[in-house]
């Protein structure tokens, strides 16, 4: 047996106290000299969206950093058209997107998880209708309508011909463009052309016909977000922030904050009284707005509305393979819980 000197042994057992303090797990108490654990960071939230006036609030949003201050970190997606939102949107690359409420029942159509969640604007006389020598619904009797073959376009023709007691057999019509449209207006090849600005105006004064009927004061076409129903259910605080950082956006726009107005038309790609004027041709949700108007069953203008009229436009137009009930299509529980 070999025997150690009673100092060394004294030195040994030191030596292994300290190395079993070494690796012995750390306490879960941190001194007050160590660095603390980074705060977790904000799961990103991707908005896809493209060139509109009405989607201004989101512009202003991002570029002033609304976002950020409401708790949410957001990434833009930026589109030159809609079409290739959407198709991102259905791939799965994109959480909240910014589409017309007839899109939006298409993609539901699809895919039936989809919700629309919060308004974002009606058309409020950008788009219309031109007629020559037509004072009302019921002279479109038997009349040429040039329009484009798409759902909005459908929409606001049939609603205005049902103001005559008219149905789309009771004319005929010329699948155009919104520009080709009102260009064969101009040239006076139709009677009534369906189409929107900058075209509807400028058709109307050079053709001597007019404008007979707009979406102004009315709820035909509307623009929404979409979102599918698990992220409402999974990210509701981080959808509530998002809200409440386009609400600030969108105040300013409405109350013409230059700045705004700039943001907006670097976005859109025009000046910034351009700007101005086609912001005017829409009538911009805030949240106050979606809580009174389009989330609210006794306004006379509440999307739901739109929602049901697009929804059975789409399969009268075999848009859609069978009729869409309005529960399916839309949750409100983020608008009023903001």
């Amino acid at each position: 047996m070999v025997k150690f000197p009673a100092r060394r042994l004294i030195v040994l057992v030191l030596v292994s106290l300290l190395w079993a303090v070494a690796c012995s797990p750390q306490n879960s108490t941190t001194s007050s000299s160590s660095p603390s654990s980074p705060a977790p960071q904000p799961q990103v939230l991707i908005s896809g969206i493209n060139p509109w006036p009405g989607y201004s609030g989101h512009y202003v949003a991002l570029q002033k950093d609304f976002f950020s201050q409401a708790g949410i970190k957001v990434q833009e997606t930026f589109f030159q058209s809609a079409t290739e939102g959407i198709t991102a949107f259905l791939a799965g690359k994109v959480d909240v997107g910014w589409v017309t409420s007839g899109d939006a029942v298409q993609m539901i159509s699809k895919d039936p998880s989809i919700r629309m969640f919060y308004v974002v604007d009606y058309s409020d006389g950008s788009d219309g209708i031109l007629g020559h020598n037509l004072n009302s619904p019921k002279d479109m009797k038997g009349k040429t309508v040039a329009r484009e073959n798409i759902l909005f376009e459908n929409v606001l023709l049939r609603s205005y011909l049902e103001k005559g007691g008219l149905t789309e057999q009771d004319v005929t019509t010329k699948d155009l463009t919104a520009a080709d449209a009102a260009a064969a207006f101009a040239a006076k090849r139709v009677d009534a052309a369906v189409s929107y600005e900058p075209w509807l105006t400028k058709a109307a004064k050079e053709s001597g016909g007019k404008i007979i009927f707009t979406t102004k004061g009315t709820n035909l076409i509307a623009d929404v977000l979409v979102v599918r129903q698990k992220l409402i259910e999974s990210r509701r605080a981080d959808l509530q922030a998002y809200l409440r950082a386009i609400d600030k956006g969108v105040k300013l726009v409405n109350s013409g904050d230059e700045e705004a107005i700039k943001i907006a038309a670097q976005k859109l790609g025009v000046t910034p009284e351009e700007a101005k004027q086609q912001i005017a041709g829409v009538r911009i949700f805030d949240l106050d707005g979606n809580k009174s108007i389009a989330f609210n069953l006794n306004h006379p203008n509440n999307a739901m509305e739109n929602f049901e009229l697009t929804a059975k436009a789409a399969y009268d137009f075999k848009i859609v393979p069978k009729p869409l009930e309005l529960k399916s299509l839309y949750d409100d529980s983020i608008v009023k819980s903001t």
